[in-house]
């Protein structure tokens, strides 16, 4: 039987690095959460949400184009207000596209459709995970590379499935193999402008008096590797621009491949060899921004840049600096084995020794209660607590993700919002919670304070103690 003190640091851990005990299953959990996490680890592999209408990118790109088409072709058919209709009915309406089946009139469009489904398997797997690491990576990483669904149809119907593509396969594999998938992903040349970038020198730039667009390539740099004090300057964030024109997304036409895909188009690329950092990337075609790529990946700047981010977000705020060094050497040392830097954020003593003082974002909230209450993954209960809250799945105000830090999640009208929430999953919950004073004492365990302890006991209902349970400091801080 481990120590109280030991069971005490791993229900912190399971909320540190994962997101807490599930419904009946603290017995056979507690005591081994660090074995369980590096177990997950050496597994490497992670499962992929199921049940989804379309298994990937070509299929959605497909599906999207017809959408489009068959809502333009509607509205093209409808004769301006108070005008009679001049053709026959039938052919005023589109033909039904096989990739998009007629909707009754309240169905919501294809993309939201697409969205909704994917939010409901990512979350299934969330609330299914033994311990929820990797889960958790996948949030941190998607938020890393981040990607907003709002920002057009592609985006919406595709977030989901950049996530899936790029992001879940590479949470224990290399980063230079992630920030690759991310950065070439439709989704991502969509958001940030990259399809809209054409060399000025290049047969269209010439033909089309058309230029760069160098909001991915400013992303890539700030965000996604070396940071804003990484060492490059403005004419760095150029050259990347002139380097990845021609990563693109096929049109409905197809005639570069499967329409929505990636596509390397010859036709926009700015040819030359332009210096990043001072070196000269001359390479042919799409090989020139994979080069860059691989050594920006591999720049110092880079695990300076994750491991500060990693450890802001699982540990502190304010990141301890000897654990900053050590993720980073440990980056660099294996050239971004993303495995090997996860296994040393798991059995660093300080990792696991710091005080629980991060608030658990909404996204973390939310799966953390449906776990505890056992709840099942329904679209209305996910969306509108996690709008309410801020923190919708793929929808951050920016390029630069969601925020990390308590200051973003414990605002007054934050914490008053949360009481809300939490007030109605106890409404919710209280006819499948026998007592709620057992569920506190299992999902907190070794956390649980006398006054937590003491609030729940006299909680005036069961749907009151159960939303008391929620807003704990226990439960809430990790």
């Amino acid at each position: 039987m481990a120590s109280p003190r030991v069971l005490r640091s791993e229900s912190v851990g399971l909320q540190r690095f994962g997101l807490g005990f599930g419904l009946g299953q603290t017995p056979e959990i507690r005591g081994t959460v660090r074995e369980r996490l590096l177990a997950e680890i050496a597994r490497r592999m992670l499962p992929q949400p199921s049940g989804l209408p379309y298994s990937g990118t070509a299929e959605i790109g497909a599906a999207l184009y017809a959408f489009e088409d068959a809502e333009r072709a509607a509205r093209e058919a409808k004769p301006p207000a108070g005008q009679p209709v001049a053709v026959a009915a039938s052919a005023a309406q589109p033909a039904p596209s096989p990739m998009a089946p007629p909707k009754p009139a309240n169905e919501p469009a294809l993309p939201y459709r697409t969205y909704r489904d994917e939010v409901l398997a990512r979350v299934r797997l969330a609330l299914e995970a033994e311990t929820g690491f990797a889960e958790r990576l996948v949030q941190f990483w998607s938020n890393h590379f981040c990607i907003g669904a709002t920002k057009s149809n592609m985006t919406r119907i595709m977030a989901g499935a950049y996530e899936r593509e790029a992001i879940r396969p590479h949470v224990f594999g290399r980063f230079e193999d992630m920030l690759v998938a991310a950065e070439s992903h439709p989704a991502m040349l969509e958001f940030l402008d990259n399809r809209l970038s054409i060399g000025p020198a290049s047969p269209a730039g010439k033909r089309r008096g058309r230029g760069l667009n160098e909001n991915l390539a400013r992303e890539i740099l700030e965000l996604h590797t070396l940071g804003v004090s990484g060492g490059y300057a403005q004419v760095d964030v150029t050259n990347l621009a002139r380097i990845i024109t021609g990563w693109t997304v096929v049109g409905r036409e197809a005639v570069l491949g499967f329409p929505g895909s990636f596509a390397f188009n010859a036709g926009l690329h700015e040819p030359g060899a332009p210096e990043l950092l001072g070196k000269p990337y001359g390479q042919p075609g799409k090989e020139k921004g994979l080069a860059a790529l691989t050594d920006l990946a591999r720049h110092p700047a880079t695990a300076d840049f994750i491991a500060i981010k990693l450890v802001r977000h699982f540990v502190a705020d304010d990141p301890p600096p000897a654990l900053v060094r050590e993720l980073s050497a440990v980056f660099r040392k294996t050239e971004g084995d993303l495995a090997a830097v996860s296994r040393a954020l798991i059995e660093s003593d300080t990792a696991w020794g710091a005080e629980p003082t991060k608030i658990r974002s909404p996204q973390e909230f939310l799966l953390a209660a449906f776990r505890a209450l056992g709840r099942k993954a329904e679209f209305g209960a996910i969306v509108g607590p996690l709008n309410a809250m801020g923190q919708p799945f793929w929808q951050p105000a920016g390029p630069n993700g969601y925020p990390d830090g308590n200051e973003a999640w414990a605002s007054p009208e934050g914490i008053k919002t949360r009481i809300d929430v939490a007030a109605g999953w106890g409404r919710q919950a209280a006819a499948s919670v026998p007592d709620p004073r057992a569920l506190t004492e299992d999902i907190l365990g070794p956390l649980l304070s006398p006054e937590t302890r003491q609030a729940v006991a006299r909680a005036d209902s069961k749907p009151q103690a159960l939303a008391l349970l929620l807003l704990s400091p226990e439960f809430q801080r990790r």
